[in-house]
């Protein structure tokens, strides 16, 4: 989609995993959690309500199709989807992959403890388990 780019705070906090038919899809930097986050590849975009219908079912489905792949290879207890965009206004959706066991748990895992970078091969492994089973990728 001609004129997309990811945000560059986005584009600082995570790994490219690749495309779907309409969001591109990232994973954060942050080996605490299993946090994917997609984006929609239309430019300009801020607020789902600023695409129409049918693009939102679009963008739905895609959330769903990475739900259930989180689901299966992070054998989670909990799943949050969220759209925020108060620190970055391009619209994007977070997919966390949540346990009760994880340091933040209960709560949302935003202003909870310290980021935790993936180290080389732990980061090319999770990439390469996301790539796998989010086939076909663009």
């Amino acid at each position: 989609m001609n004129g997309f780019a990811l945000h560059p705070q986005l584009d600082a906090d995570t790994h490219r995993i690749g495309d779907l038919d309409f969001t591109r899809v990232v994973l954060m930097d942050d080996a605490r959690f299993p946090w994917l986050i997609l984006v929609p590849r239309v430019p300009d975009l801020r607020e789902l309500t600023d695409l129409p219908i049918d693009d939102q079912r679009r963008l739905l489905d895609e959330i769903n199709r990475v739900a259930h792949v989180l689901h299966a290879i992070a054998k989670l207890d909990k799943l949050n989807i969220a759209m925020l965009g108060n620190v970055v206004p391009q619209l994007h959706v977070h997919v966390i992959a949540r346990f009760t066991t994880d340091e933040a748990w209960p709560k949302p895992v935003w202003g909870v403890g310290a980021r935790v970078a993936y180290d080389a091969d732990a980061l090319a492994e999770r990439i390469d388990t996301l790539r796998a089973a989010l086939q076909p990728l663009a």
